[in-house]
């Protein structure tokens, strides 16, 4: 039946070296593999990028390996990738950034077509990654609240989410995070669940079989989407 898949992308500096709370995504991911049951983190080439992959038969989770304000060309290729592995009617994509207008250690879900806000991250995955030419792939987001400065002026915000983090914000970010992004994650699977299952009885409903057949058997249904250029415009 519904036969889902879901690529989990996180966002942030490349995290061997940039722990801080501009990483919150990658903290959070990093510990998911404990929550899922699935393989630890290590080295692979996805996206034609060396990162950090844990993967199962459900899961493909990837720390993205370029610094945030460059994500989209990697989560656009890794995207892609996963479009070439799976069939894109069961294929899920999450991306888990950290989040300035939300409190530290809230986790929430987040629509694909909010604004970014001023998160150059999610920005530059949005120039590159047009959903709208993937019709019948979900996306989301997972935002971790990591709070704000008072002072709003550039250099103010930049040490504050490239600062070094303190023990009680480390604690939260590593064992706390993941469970809840598990939490959140199993949220959206019921409701893309639902979702599918509604689309099948209106097609049965209305007696309309090719769509049944495309959703009970989405690899039968070849589709081409058209892909987004680096200014994130569509061409065929």
């Amino acid at each position: 039946m519904y036969d889902a898949r879901y690529l989990i992308i996180s966002l942030g500096n490349p995290f061997a070296k940039y722990k801080s709370l501009h990483s919150a995504g990658h903290f959070a991911i990093n510990g998911l593999p404990r929550v899922l049951n699935l393989p630890a983190f290590r080295e692979a080439k996805y996206g034609k990028q060396r990162c950090q992959v844990s993967e199962g038969d459900k899961y493909t989770l990837i720390q993205s390996p370029t610094f945030m304000n460059v994500s989209g060309p990697f989560v656009l290729q890794a995207f892609k990738e996963a479009c070439e592995r799976h069939t894109r009617r069961t294929l899920g994509l999450l991306v888990v950034h950290d989040e300035m207008t939300r409190d530290f250690g809230a986790v929430r879900i987040e629509p694909w077509t909010r604004s970014s806000r001023g998160h150059n991250g999610m920005k530059s995955v949005k120039e590159h990654l047009n959903s709208e030419s993937y019709p019948d792939v979900e996306f989301a987001r997972i935002s971790i609240g990591i709070g704000r400065p008072r002072s709003k002026k550039p250099q103010d915000v930049a040490d504050y989410v490239l600062a070094d983090l303190s023990q009680q914000q480390r604690d939260f970010l590593e064992n706390d995070a993941p469970a809840q992004v598990g939490v959140r994650l199993s949220e959206l699977a019921y409701h893309w669940e639902n979702k599918w299952l509604r689309r099948l009885q209106r097609a049965v409903m209305f007696e309309k079989p090719s769509v049944v057949k495309a959703l009970l058997n989405p690899s039968a249904v070849a589709t081409t989407p058209s892909e987004t250029t680096s200014k994130g415009t569509t061409t065929k």
